[in-house]
């Protein structure tokens, strides 16, 4: 039984892989998950200067998931080289570096540093909001997509997975611009905006009054998003967006995903990756399916 995945030339031992800002580097989970059976490890958002991240609170429990507005707080690059990258090459697993930024030179700085680094690949998170352009995520305009895709493209040595935000129009023109710019992967979804009130306090919840949602009830809107941006490109896919179970990780692979990331509910069940892990293995062996690529796109 085959579990393995290419993507961009770099092949997993399995398509379950950590989603950013759930699992930091995974120092703080290697007492409870054997990194080795990841097929990937997807860091933090790492920045070219540390972040303080967001004031609190900012993190809120909501029906069905949860809200955090972290502000994508991190020590920035010259920690994360020094400390986080040793640290991720002791296990046998591909590192994924999640690249934060406030401006197209931010996210250059760090790529080009990253490119001496013994990563293997990096994700872009283009739901950071564009300082020069109003603060409008990178990744809410397609044209603004395809700029920093391009130029991110350019100076990067690792491939390159553009990680889409769900808060737009349309999905697909997205995922058509980062692939038309020289993206070698997309992953999608990232968190959905959303916002609690204390109706007790008649306060927000979060000091940032808004905040990403991420976990369960996320998922159907997460596999409508991956199922329209593989109709759309020919470029691999790694879905996410409330992923719970291996049932759930195999609806994103027949939707067309080639892998998945597994994220809220790391806080849930530290155990939660490689539980799907064996998940997919098991329904792999119930419907005596060879290799997991049989179910990318399979949906009929």
């Amino acid at each position: 039984m085959n579990t393995k995945v290419t993507i961009a030339g770099i092949t997993l031992k399995n398509p379950v892989m950590t989603a950013s800002g759930t699992f930091g580097s995974g120092m703080e989970y290697s007492d409870f998950v054997d990194l080795n059976r990841l097929g990937a490890v997807v860091t933090k958002g790492v920045a070219n200067v540390p972040w303080p991240g967001n004031p609190t609170p900012r993190i809120a429990e909501v029906y069905g998931g949860m809200l955090n507005a972290i502000g994508l707080q991190n020590p920035g690059i010259d920690v994360f080289t020094k400390r986080d990258i040793p640290f991720l090459q002791q296990y046998d697993t591909k590192v994924i570096v999640n690249v934060c930024g406030r401006s197209v030179e931010d996210y250059l700085e760090v790529v080009e540093r990253l490119g001496d680094e013994p990563v293997d690949m990096l994700e872009i998170n283009v739901s950071c909001p564009n300082v020069k352009e109003g603060a409008i995520a990178f990744g809410q305009d397609a044209d603004c997509l395809y700029d920093i895709t391009s130029q991110i493209r350019k100076k990067a040595v690792q491939p390159v997975i553009m990680k889409l935000s769900p808060n737009v129009t349309d999905i697909a023109e997205m995922a058509k611009a980062a692939e038309a710019a020289g993206a070698d992967a997309v992953s999608l979804i990232n968190t959905i905006t959303g916002m609690k009130i204390d109706i007790h306090r008649k306060k927000f919840v979060l000091a940032n009054k808004t905040g990403g949602m991420s976990g369960p009830a996320i998922k159907p809107v997460a596999v409508r998003m991956v199922y329209q941006a593989a109709q759309a490109v020919k470029i691999p896919i790694i879905g996410m967006g409330g992923i719970a179970s291996a049932e759930d990780a195999v609806e994103f692979l027949l939707a067309g995903a080639s892998a998945v990331a597994v994220g809220a509910m790391n806080f849930v069940n530290p155990c939660a990756t490689v539980e799907i892990i064996e998940g997919i293995e098991s329904y792999m062996k119930q419907y005596g399916i060879e290799d997991v690529r049989e179910l990318i796109g399979a949906v009929q």
